[in-house]
């Protein structure tokens, strides 16, 4: 290459570089440029990418503590608890040698303190004692071990229990929880809350129905900590309330709903049946006042819950049997198709080659129907179907609201179903054979019957209360839903009703009860096999049942028993069994109606604390409520009720002074007052059996010692 060459690419290669220099020279000004003004910018807005950086250091040195929300109370008709908020506690045993407290001292459970720890959590815990100690002394590796489900959701009782023994690394964590202070209480109606994620969820029953209501709302407090999580001085705290949950009362009355269990519990340890139902209804309104079932479970335990999820009351449709031939009988004398003088042979019936039978298959010759009714006929409930015809029997069972569901909301409600293509399927259904209703649907249907033909809606919920603002948010009142018959025409049933109870011949002269006027309609329904290709045999393979009303003339109550399957009759006729429960019940429920006949009033608890013994007492009866005081101090320093609330007129409200404290004479008092009783006067509390307090283990005037345990029977 020669020198002119060279020299031209020598000089083209100092123009690149210095082209590449410049180049690159601005574009180190325009990134710095760019650093510059991005450093600026955020400095000033304090924002990157859209965040908010203030807010995202305040976060990273800001401890949130979640405020929980207290889920609503479920009350009675009486403004009592049923279910409530309360905290159990689950228990763990640290074994580590290494767990120290925070001045150091060993916070572990210590060789020679395990035997002693076996044997006091296996007397309150109920575990195996030989378990627990080869479990302690099998499980050094471990720092700590739990105890398995008889180690949780442990009463605070129980946990006082435990502490009181100073056994050193016995630890308990806390949880909410709920309280179901009546046990056994219409259990799959109120239902039940479990605790999920740390939070109380509604299950089943009103607790899932109204879950949403309970629930409330969970608030949160915030405030500065260092990288070492001790909080910055002068910072400022930030917190959003909790919001409690809605309160909801319900139309039952305590005191009635314990009885019916109390006398379900009997007969079902009597008679052994597969399920049984009982339902008091208000004949007026529709308010459900007492309702139970079997199988049933106890939510506070969670006894007998795997052996029936369902609420059998709404979800279970079955033949209803000669219950139905109230609503035959009442539709064939609104349709102008019934005359209770005309006879009819009884024993067998054929239609179209398919042959209906009564329950005494030779009859009882010819007979009334009138008699039929009493007797509780097959064939002549047939011969009215036949006489109304296939299309107005169709309309009144659609009129007295079947085949479709009563809305009662308190969760799934089946609706029914019927054969009805045949004209022995159309027969079959007038004496309560191929239709199947559920428990809510008849009591809706007979309702009917007992107020003047006009049908009221079932409800269990009166109203829900924000306990936060003190407003109704919701309320059901009573609910007319249909009028399917006449006035007369349900008076006229009710007579029937009545003569089924008094007259010789009738099947239900067991519930005859004294002093008062019922009316009754028994009920023998077959039950379908399994293949549903026919029905079962043996004299216990039925559904037993019963729907009776009172008084008779101008009916309040409504009660409607049913019972599948008891494993023996215990030398009883099949009515008796069911009077076992019927009569006993509304007898109570009519004797205290007559002896209340004005509407039971409220009463608003005063503040009678700081007052003496005798001007909080006399405080107390000016309101119409009862004191009964504990201690002989001058001053009330204590008492059972919130100031405020509305309570029943007469509630006992349990004052508490500041002197030695005695043991009232608690016979006769409800659970939840006994319960009220151990919170104020801190006596441990064992509870045994249901209803009222029958005895108690501290005699009347002996004075409560710090400790003391007082264990009381109910009955």
């Amino acid at each position: 290459m020669s020198n002119k060459k060279r020299q031209i690419n020598v000089k083209q290669d100092m123009r690149n570089r210095k082209y590449f220099g410049r180049a690159l020279f601005f574009m180190v000004v325009i990134v710095f440029i760019t650093f510059i003004g991005r450093f600026f910018y955020v400095g000033l807005t304090h924002t990157a990418h859209g965040k908010d950086l203030k807010k995202l250091a305040q976060a990273m040195y800001a401890e949130r503590t979640e405020i929980k929300a207290h889920r609503g109370t479920i009350y009675d008709a009486q403004n009592e608890p049923i279910a409530e908020d309360t905290t159990t506690y689950s228990i763990y045993v640290v074994l580590s040698k290494t767990a120290k407290t925070l001045d150091g001292k060993p916070d572990y459970l210590k060789d020679s303190q395990k035997a002693k720890a076996a044997r006091v959590l296996s007397q309150n815990l109920g575990m195996n004692y030989d378990s627990l100690k080869q479990l302690f002394d099998s499980s050094r590796d471990l720092y700590q071990v739990e105890l398995g489900s008889k180690g949780k959701n442990i009463s605070m009782e129980t946990k006082k229990k435990i502490e009181a023994e100073n056994i050193s690394g016995i630890k308990f964590t806390s949880a909410q929880a709920r309280l179901y202070p009546n046990g056994i209480f219409a259990s799959h109606l109120i239902g039940l809350a479990e605790n999920e994620q740390s939070s109380l969820v509604g299950v089943m029953g009103l607790e899932k129905v109204f879950n949403s209501q309970l629930k409330g709302v969970n608030g949160v407090s915030a405030q500065a900590i260092d990288s070492r999580g001790t909080t910055l001085p002068n910072s400022k705290t930030k917190s959003k309330e909790a919001k409690d949950g809605d309160n909801v009362y319900t139309t039952l009355d305590t005191r009635t709903q314990t009885y019916l269990e109390t006398l379900m519990s009997k007969a079902q340890e009597t008679y052994k049946p597969k399920s049984m139902t009982a339902v008091l209804m208000n004949a007026k309104t529709g308010e459900i006042i007492a309702a139970s079932q079997r199988p049933t479970f106890n939510p506070q335990t969670g006894d007998g819950l795997n052996e029936m999820w369902r609420n059998i009351l709404l979800e279970d449709a079955y033949e209803p049997g000669s219950i139905m031939k109230i609503l035959t009988t009442a539709a064939a004398i609104n349709s102008g198709n019934y005359n209770g003088n005309a006879t009819f042979k009884s024993g067998s019936y054929s239609i179209d080659g398919n042959a209906i039978n009564d329950w005494k298959p030779t009859g009882w010759g010819e007979i009334s129907y009138h008699d039929g009714f009493i007797r509780s006929s097959n064939v002549g409930m047939a011969k009215l179907e036949q006489a109304m015809g296939s299309k107005t029997w169709m309309n009144y069972i659609k009129r007295f609201g079947l085949l479709k569901s009563t809305n009662a909301g308190l969760g799934n409600e089946a609706s029914g179903s019927i054969e009805y293509k045949y004209p022995i399927e159309q027969a079959n259904t007038a004496f309560g054979q191929g239709i199947n209703v559920t428990v809510f649907q008849m009591l809706q249907a007979i309702s009917a019957v007992a107020n003047n033909g006009k049908m009221v809606k079932p409800y269990l919920v009166s109203k829900v209360v924000d306990p936060n603002t003190g407003k109704t948010v919701y309320s059901q009142s009573p609910k007319v839903v249909g009028r399917p018959i006449r006035s007369e025409t349900a008076k006229e049933v009710r007579e029937l009703m009545e003569d089924v109870v008094t007259d010789k011949d009738g099947t239900g002269t067991a519930y005859k009860i004294e002093g008062h006027d019922v009316g009754v309609k028994t009920g023998t329904a077959q039950i379908a096999n399994a293949n549903g290709t026919g029905y079962l045999t043996g004299s216990t393979n039925y559904l037993f049942s019963v729907a009776g009303m009172a008084p008779i003339d101008d009916p309040k109550y409504i009660l409607y028993i049913t019972m599948k399957q008891p494993k023996t009759f215990a030398d009883h006729s099949e009515t008796q069994m069911l009077a076992s429960i019927f009569d006993p019940l509304m007898k109570r429920v009519l004797d205290e109606s007559n002896s209340n006949n004005d509407e039971k009033s409220q009463a608003t608890v005063p503040d009678v604390t700081g007052m003496s013994k005798k001007d909080a007492t006399a405080e107390l009866n000016s309101n119409d409520l009862t004191a009964t005081v504990i201690g002989n101090g001058k001053k009330i320093v204590k008492q059972s009720l919130t100031s405020g609330s509305e309570v029943l007129a007469g509630q006992r409200v349990i004052l508490v002074t500041n002197g030695t404290l005695t043991m009232p004479d608690i016979t006769g008092w409800a659970r939840l007052d006994v319960l009220k009783l151990s919170e104020l006067t801190g006596v441990e509390l064992d509870v045994q059996g249901s209803g009222y307090v029958k005895e108690q283990s501290i005699a009347p005037g002996d004075k409560i010692t710090k400790g003391a345990k007082l264990t009381v029977k109910l009955e």
